[in-house]
């Protein structure tokens, strides 16, 4: 009895996860799949490496050759792997490549997870401002603390060119079958895994085990679930629970406000961490950093939105006649 009892409770969880899963899934992929086809085209006409050369001197001020703009650039329009395959055609040392680590693990998929972050309520201009910003800033400290000789100079390896436009569209194909089944998969399991863990109240025991952390970093323990998805799935992945989260309103929009300010700078802990690392970038030079600057920038908005409410309170207290003496006495 109870375990035919348990297989409905999970069969409910299915039934109300998949149509879920399948609109997210088909928004996302209607972002992703575009954009990784213009990137294709605009690396084809040669649109990227025309950015980079006009980048190229500002790189210089964090330590890096003009040739990394290339692989910074791409990572405002593609994730992770993207830019690993970038990277491995470039004559780079480990330090230039730690260096531009941090930066695209602050700026990858930036087109996509802007359009996550502004469907959960965070404006667009705030969110691509913030991540750009920090990513030159976690540069510049990397480039004064990071070790002179941290590592062997990366090996080049062969460029996959793009010679025509049936290239540029084979190749799009072979990766957009690899994504679109790696999003449904992972997206389906999310959303399915969240009803799960609704439904058997586990959800309030993932938010009392953060709870701690969340303390540290200012952030709600409310947050603790989506914290979590955001650090080990990433922003796309994980945008399935968190368009959930909100619509369900499990959080409020000051909660998520200040989760996406996090996010922003510090997200994907795991996976794309792990892919730097695997390359032999020093984990640690490329995790703490931004753990320290999103605690920072939590800590900041705070501060000022404590200021700013002092403030606003002491204006409200203030007569409205109060001068009206002086003005007579004028």
């Amino acid at each position: 009895m109870q375990k035919q009892k348990n297989i409905n409770r999970l069969w409910k969880c299915v039934k109300e996860g998949v149509p879920k899963a399948i609109k997210t899934t088909i928004w996302l992929l209607k972002l992703m799949l575009p954009v990784a086809l213009l990137v294709g085209f605009l690396q084809y006409w040669g649109v990227i490496n025309w950015f980079a050369y006009y980048a190229s001197p500002v790189f210089h001020w964090i330590g890096l050759p003009g040739i990394a703009s290339i692989v910074f650039i791409t990572s405002l329009f593609l994730p992770i792997y993207s830019v690993l395959a970038v990277i491995a055609t470039l004559p780079l040392g480990m330090r230039e490549i730690t260096i531009l680590a941090i930066m695209c693990l602050i700026t990858h998929s930036l087109i996509v997870e802007l359009a996550v972050l502004r469907k959960t309520g965070s404006p667009i201009w705030k969110i691509f401002c913030l991540r750009v910003s920090t990513s030159f800033l976690a540069a510049m400290l990397l480039n004064i603390f990071l070790p002179v000789h941290i590592g062997g100079a990366h090996a080049a390896q062969h460029e996959i060119s793009l010679h025509s436009v049936q290239d540029v569209l084979a190749l799009w194909i072979k990766t957009s079958i690899v994504l679109i089944i790696k999003v449904v998969l992972i997206v389906n399991s999310l959303i399915i895994l969240q009803n799960i863990l609704r439904e058997y109240k586990l959800l309030d025991y993932v938010s009392k085990l953060f709870a701690p952390l969340m303390q540290i970093f200012g952030l709600s323990s409310n947050v603790s679930f989506l914290w979590f998805i955001a650090q080990s799935l990433g922003l796309g992945y994980g945008s399935a629970v968190m368009f959930e989260e909100v619509e369900s309103g499990a959080v409020t929009d000051r909660e998520i406000e200040m989760l996406n300010y996090h996010i922003a700078v510090n997200h994907s802990l795991l996976e794309d961490t792990l892919l730097f690392v695997s390359i032999g970038v020093p984990v640690l030079w490329i995790t703490l950093p931004r753990i320290f600057l999103a605690i920072c920038l939590i800590w900041l908005i705070r501060l000022v939105h404590r200021f700013s409410g002092k403030v606003r309170n002491a204006v409200e207290l203030v007569p409205v006649n109060s001068n009206s003496k002086f003005k007579q006495q004028a």
